[in-house]
Parts: C-alpha cells; structure tokens; sequence
C-alpha cells in the first residue's frame, strides 16, 4: 500500500488513542494530522507503520497533554472530555474495553494518571499493545513499562465506578428517563435515580450552567422535572443518542444547532451520573452551535409572557 492508503486505513485507532490520550476531540484531530506530516516527511520507509504511527502519535499527545493541564487548572468549573458520539475503531474482540475506556467517568479517571502512566495504560490496558510495542512508543524499558502500568492500574481500580453491564438495559432505562424528562415526571424520574445521584454540568463559564452540582435524587429530580419541559416554550429538542458509548442525548435548538450534550451513567438499573456539556467550544465537532444564552433569555421572556 501507498503511505496515504497505510495511514487512513490506521487513522481511526490513531485517533482513537490519541482521544484517550487527550479528552478533546479538536486536539485528538490536531495530533492525527500532526502525525501524518511526520510520517509522509519521513525519508525512510518503517519495518512497520502501524508502530510507527502509533508511537509518534502517543508521543505527540504527550507533549499536548502536558501543556493542556496547565490550561485544565484554570478553567472555570467542572472538566469534562469533549463529548464523542461513535468511536471510530472497532475490535469485536476488545469492544467491552473500547466503550468503558471511552465514558466519560474513566476519561476523568484518566486525568488522574501522569502523561507516561496514561500512555501506558491506554496503550497496553485499551488497546492490547504488546510491552515491547509500548516500551518504544513511550521511551523507556518494558521493565518500567510494566512498573507504570501497576501504578496506572491501581489509580484506575481505586476510583473506577462499576456500570450496568447490559447495553439494551441501559438504553431501556435512558428512554424511560427521557420521557419522564419531557414530561416533567418528578415522581418517575427519582425513581430512576439513584439515591445519591449527581448532576453536573460543564459550561466553562461560556454557556448558561449550574452554579454547583446537585446530589442527591429528590433534588436532582425536582430541578430536572421543574426545567427541562420549559424548554418546550423555546423549541428546544431532545435528540437520544449514545455520548462517550453511554447513555446521553444531545440538546438542540429550534434550527438544529447544539446546545449542550448529556451523559448517563447507570448501575444497578439506576442513573447514578449525569453529565452535562455545554461549553460550545467542546461541541463545534458535532455540528453548528447554538447560542445558548439567547436561549435562555427567550426562556424566561416565554415563562414571564406565561
């Protein structure tokens, strides 16, 4: 094969790397791009371009991830990754920890590791790289490999939520949530809540977003139930998909542009997370953005007209 067609033939798990790497869609495309500039420079012809794409393109998420935590620390309110609809590489063999690697609960987990224990771990634990391939993606020894990956493990287990493992039960629970939404069901909607559920919100003080997050199920569903039917007076729309390979919708306006995305996490046959998105600069990815605070200033002129 040509370089062009080796390349775009291993683009969707350079991405999908570079993602985990990163938790941002736009920087994921940056480092992919960056990636193939490297590659098609390169004079000599690689013994193999899967390795080689894979380890410079880890090594320039790195590099991005180092200075992006800078920016991480001053940010106004929660982080949230960029939200993503549909991972673009597939492992039938590996499908079960491609989606849990890519919700946004071990993403954040993630955030915890250093940028050397996190490329091991997305490397070896995701996407199943032997130690050798590893150890020279990273630079250092498959000893010291093994040792990150310990280390990357035990933060990981110490922090990782357990999820409803049955895919057609949580997207069964998500629509009888959805409803419930619409409607502004209080009662049905603390039922599919758990006790000490959480909603939050990442607005990166760019978009209309909660002052703090709301614990605890009679709260999160009286907020819920009193608020989202409003929307209704704006032709605001709910659009049910998968977000991060999680239960979630995606919020629009009355034109079709997005206003925010929302994430479910679902254990033991109740929503113990839900994470809202609304900092339009994370949402430009999925199509045009809506200005969310014109919608809420129409929102309560139609409750002060009603």
């Amino acid at each position: 094969m040509s370089k062009v067609e080796e390349f775009q033939e291993l683009r969707p798990l350079l991405f999908s790397i570079a993602y985990r790497m990163l938790g941002s869609v736009s920087e994921a495309e940056d480092a992919v791009q960056e990636t193939w500039l490297r590659f098609d420079a390169s004079a000599a012809t690689p013994r193999s371009a899967r390795a080689f794409l894979s380890t410079t393109v880890t090594r320039i998420s790195v590099d991005v991830l180092r200075s992006a935590r800078v920016r991480r620390e001053a940010y106004v309110g929660p982080w949230f990754p960029e939200p993503l609809l549909s991972d673009p590489y597939e492992d039938p063999a590996r499908s079960a920890e491609l989606a849990d690697s890519v919700s946004m609960a071990a993403l954040l987990l993630l955030e915890r590791l250093s940028p050397l224990e996190r490329s091991v771990f997305v490397l070896r634990e995701v996407f199943a790289f032997g130690f050798d391939e590893v150890a020279a993606a990273v630079g250092r020894s498959e000893s010291a490999c093994r040792q990150l990956l310990v280390r990357a493990r035990r933060h990981m287990q110490a922090g990782r939520p357990r999820f409803e493992a049955d895919r057609a039960q949580r997207q069964e629970l998500a629509t009888r949530f959805f409803d419930a939404l619409t409607e502004g069901d209080v009662g049905a909607l603390q039922e599919l809540l758990a006790a000490d559920v959480q909603l939050v919100g990442d607005g990166g003080g760019k978009a209309p977003n909660l002052a703090r997050a709301v614990v605890g199920a009679a709260n999160v569903s009286r907020l819920l139930g009193a608020f989202f039917p409003q929307l209704a007076l704006v032709e605001v729309t709910f659009e049910q998909h998968e977000v991060n390979s999680r239960p979630g919708a995606v919020i629009r306006d009355r034109d079709g542009r997005i206003l925010q995305t929302m994430a479910l996490d679902v254990l033991d046959r109740r929503i113990q997370t839900i994470r809202l998105v609304a900092n339009p600069e994370k949402l430009g990815h999925l199509g045009p953005v809506g200005d969310a605070w014109a919608v809420n200033r129409e929102l309560r002129e139609a409750r002060r007209r009603g």
